[in-house]
């Protein structure tokens, strides 16, 4: 279950998914399977291939892209979530949903 989150962020993130941008957006997130985590960042890309490259490019396994039409995208969640978050200048998601 997804929340904290604006219909007009999703929209710019869907946005941005369609014309092929790596776009990043964090939302409260309560899974069971994992203790502790309350938040994910959606890190999607309409062109799987660079998509692909980015996980590559952060230590990250392409194979857990969410394969999704229209808008596939990698689930970050943990330290990782926040050591992207932090490289790619995205303070506002780190301190809205409390990363840092």
């Amino acid at each position: 279950m997804a929340f904290g989150v604006t219909r007009e962020e999703l929209a710019r993130w869907k946005a941005a998914v369609s014309r092929g941008e790596i776009a990043y957006l964090t939302h409260y997130w309560l899974e069971p399977r994992f203790k502790g985590i309350k938040t994910v960042t959606k890190v999607g890309c309409g062109d799987l291939e660079k998509l692909a490259a980015w996980c590559r490019r952060n230590g990250l396994d392409p194979a857990y892209i969410h394969r999704r039409d229209p808008f596939p995208h990698f689930d970050l969640i943990g330290e990782k979530q926040v050591e992207i978050l932090k490289r790619e200048g995205l303070r506002e998601q780190l301190e809205r949903f409390k990363l840092v």
